[in-house]
Order: C-alpha cells, then sequence, then structure tokens
C-alpha cells in the first residue's frame, strides 16, 4: 500500500503540484524583455469570450487560449493553432495563481505569479498534464475582462 504524503505543503489554491520556482532567472530574464502593450491593436483585444466577471475585478471564472505550441495529443495541432479552454484565477496572499485547461478538458497548467507594478504579472507556468513543461510568462490586467498573456514560444491569454 502507497503512504500518502503527508509533509507536502502546497502554495497555490488550487491543490495541484505547484510550479517550480516561479521567480527563477527564466522568468526574470523573460520578463525583461516580453512587452504587451494590452491596446487594441493586440491580438487580445476582440472579445473572444463571454463569461460574466464577479465583483472582484481578478479572481472568478475565465476563458483561455493559447498557442505557440504544438500539443501532440491533438491530431493535426501545429504552433499556429490557438487552443481555448476554461480558467479560474484565484489570489493567494501575494501570488496570482490562474489555472485554465484545453483539449476539451484533458489537459491542464497552472500559472503561479507575482504582481509587478499596475497590471503586470510575472510568472511561471507549468503543464499540469506533462509536469516537466514549464516556462516563463508575462500577464498584462487590461482590465476586468481581458488579461494578455506571453511566453517565450507564444500566447497564452484569457477573457471573460
Amino acid at each position: 500500500m502507497q503512504q500518502p504524503i503527508t509533509h507536502l505543503v502546497i502554495r497555490n489554491p488550487f491543490g495541484t503540484m505547484d510550479v517550480p520556482a516561479p521567480d527563477d532567472s527564466d522568468v526574470v530574464d523573460y520578463a525583461a524583455t516580453a512587452m504587451l502593450a494590452g491596446d487594441a491593436a493586440d491580438g487580445n483585444a476582440v472579445a473572444w469570450a463571454a463569461i460574466a466577471a464577479p465583483s472582484d475585478p481578478i479572481e472568478g471564472l475565465w476563458a483561455s487560449r493559447w498557442n505557440g505550441g504544438a500539443d501532440p495529443t491533438i491530431a493535426g495541432d501545429t504552433p499556429e493553432t490557438w487552443k481555448q479552454g476554461r480558467a479560474e484565477v484565484r489570489i493567494a496572499g501575494s501570488r496570482v495563481y490562474l489555472r485554465f485547461d484545453w483539449d476539451d478538458g484533458r489537459r491542464h497548467g497552472l500559472i503561479d505569479a507575482a504582481r509587478d507594478g499596475a497590471g503586470r504579472l510575472v510568472g511561471k507556468y507549468i503543464n499540469l498534464t506533462t509536469p516537466a513543461i514549464t516556462c516563463p510568462w508575462v500577464g498584462l490586467v487590461v482590465d476586468a475582462d481581458r488579461i494578455d498573456g506571453c511566453f517565450p514560444n507564444g500566447r497564452l491569454d484569457f477573457r471573460r
């Protein structure tokens, strides 16, 4: 019989595996060069989701989408293909956690980020289905209905 790990402390409010080292040098280096304007010309500016915003400006249900990498579990997927799904944002202390899915809920990811000034989020992503996949992520909270995001290979955006 396998014994449960009782000394494990989970940082994120979803109770899933934590993103390893969400503030490491890869994240800091990427954040130094990642630019998100949050303007009307951005690829995430046009509304593509319809989820009502709760009274809290960030927490709650969102829609998610990402591109910039081919998911080997999805036939015909390319780096240009948008993978859409559901998302939830939760705040725990000074951290912002964005948990999302794609492939009709069969695949899951988590972002652990810190606030960096007005509206900017800097952190790291982990693929909860394939935990060896991690990368830096930078987001910009444009408003209560839009978070623009990027990682070294593409975009990872949120809308409601």
